[in-house]
Order: structure tokens, then C-alpha cells, then sequence
């Protein structure tokens, strides 16, 4: 009995050791899985927030890069416009138009405009009233170094109170615009329409009125003006000298040599008829 009692001791002892192991190794096992499990974890979630601000740091660039392009965008056009407007036409007068004070007749000023550029420059002309002034040309285009000298047509309303004021400066204003252009070209008021961005707004004149029974510089630059501005209307109105052959009555052309050799001719017949 004893022996047996021994034999379960020791059985027991040694089942004991050998359950050991295997208990040890599922407890080793679980919490080794259960190590990389949290280590998955926490290395998938590292990865999640690595990448979380990876594109948060990417979505603050793209706002600060559509900023900046928004900012630089404002300074550039708040640079342009404080940046003086560089003229292409050169204006006299340069801020005024002088007109004789006449009440309920149309009067007329002339203002002289010359391209500055290096070139070609279409000009238009705008007025606040624009059925009471007109231009003559409304618009046009030059060449570089080319100039003109403009008419400008005005009603003068007679006053209310029957007054005379001198130096009186009117409500209407007139607008000179200038577009650049590509060569020689005919004029057509579209291209202000066409180009919108490209148009500068030269010069804003205010109309002033000056007593034509008053002598003043103004006054005698503006009968001056006027003069040159008819003067130039009249050499365009006459037709250009004709350099090619004459026509002679309705569809007849002789050139230079058919009438000398016909001459010719004519009198060669004389010289026989007199010799026979």
C-alpha cells in the first residue's frame, strides 16, 4: 500500500510537471497573441493617425498654396491700380474743353490728340450727353507720332434767369479712351466692345464755357484750334491728284504717248498735203 500510495505521489508529481508545461505554454501563447494583437493595434492605429496627418498636412498646404495664389492675385491687382496709368496719347487741351458761351445756339471747342506710342492707338470719345455734343471724328486710330485735332459740337441751353456767367463750368463731361492696336486697320467702334481689358481711359474733360466778348489765351488757342481743325477737314474733302492716264469724256482714256503719237500723225498728214 505504501508502495502505491508512493507510485500516485510520484505519479501525481510527475503528471503535475508534465501539465505544467503545457498550461505555462497556452497562457505564453495567448498572451504572446494577444501582444501582437495590441501591438497590430497599435501600430494600425500609428499608421491611421500617420496618415490622418499626413493628408491634414496636405489639405493646409493646398489652403495655404489657393491663398496665397488668392493674396498674391489682390496684391497684383492692388499694385495695378496704384500704379499710375501709362497714357499713349498726348491731349491739348489736357483736362478741358473751352467753349464759347452762346445760350441757345451749338457752339463748338477743338481739342488737339496725338499718339505717343510706339503703336498704332484707336481713340473713341464718350459723353455724359449725348444728344445735345457729338465729335467729329467720334473715333479713329493713329499711327505712331500722328495727330489730329478733334471737333467737338455742343447746344448751349439758354439760362433761367436770363443771367450771363463767365468761366461757368457745365454738368457735361467727356471721355477720351485709347486701345492698342495691330498696324493699320480700318476704324470700327467694336473693338472697344471686343477688347475690353485692353482699353485704358485716357482722359475725363470737364466743359468749361469762356464770354466770347472777352479776349482770353483760352479763347484765342480755341479760334487757333478751330481753324487748323477746318483747314484739315478741307484738304480731306478735295479729291487726290490723279497721276495715271486723263480720261477724256465718257470712258475715253488717252495716256501721254497715244495722244503725241497721234499728234505725230496729224501732222505728218499736213506735211504730205502740202508737199503734194
Amino acid at each position: 500500500m505504501a508502495v502505491d500510495e508512493k507510485k500516485s505521489g510520484a505519479e501525481g508529481k510527475v503528471w503535475g510537471l508534465c501539465k505544467m508545461p503545457f498550461w505555462q505554454s497556452s497562457n505564453g501563447s495567448s498572451s504572446s497573441s494577444s501582444s501582437m494583437q495590441n501591438n497590430t493595434n497599435y501600430n494600425s492605429s500609428n499608421n491611421n493617425n500617420s496618415s490622418s496627418r499626413v493628408y491634414q498636412q496636405n489639405q493646409s498646404q493646398q489652403v495655404m498654396g489657393r491663398s496665397s495664389v488668392v493674396n498674391s492675385s489682390n496684391v497684383s491687382s492692388m499694385a495695378k491700380s496704384l500704379l499710375p496709368t501709362r497714357r499713349r496719347l498726348r491731349l491739348d487741351p489736357s483736362t478741358k474743353l473751352f467753349f464759347p458761351y452762346e445760350p441757345g445756339k451749338q457752339v463748338r471747342s477743338a481739342i488737339s490728340i496725338k499718339n505717343t506710342s510706339k503703336s498704332h492707338v484707336a481713340f473713341k470719345f464718350q459723353t455724359t450727353a449725348p444728344k445735345s455734343c457729338y465729335m467729329r471724328p467720334p473715333g479713329g486710330i493713329l499711327a505712331p507720332g500722328e495727330s489730329l485735332i478733334a471737333t467737338v459740337f455742343k447746344f448751349v441751353e439758354p439760362p433761367e434767369n436770363n443771367e450771363r456767367p463767365t468761366d461757368q463750368k457745365s454738368k457735361v463731361k467727356f471721355k477720351i479712351m485709347s486701345l492698342k492696336v495691330k498696324g493699320e486697320m480700318d476704324y470700327v467702334p467694336e473693338l472697344f466692345d471686343e477688347q475690353k481689358d485692353q482699353v485704358a481711359v485716357e482722359q475725363i474733360l470737364r466743359v468749361v464755357f469762356l464770354d466770347p466778348e472777352h479776349p482770353s489765351p483760352a479763347l484765342d488757342k480755341l479760334k487757333r484750334q478751330l481753324a487748323e481743325a477746318d483747314a484739315a477737314l478741307e484738304a480731306r474733302k478735295k479729291p487726290p491728284e490723279d497721276t495715271g492716264p486723263r480720261i477724256v469724256g465718257e470712258g475715253l482714256v488717252i495716256d501721254e504717248w497715244k495722244e503725241r503719237r497721234e499728234r505725230y500723225l496729224a501732222r505728218q498728214q499736213v506735211e504730205g498735203v502740202d508737199s503734194v
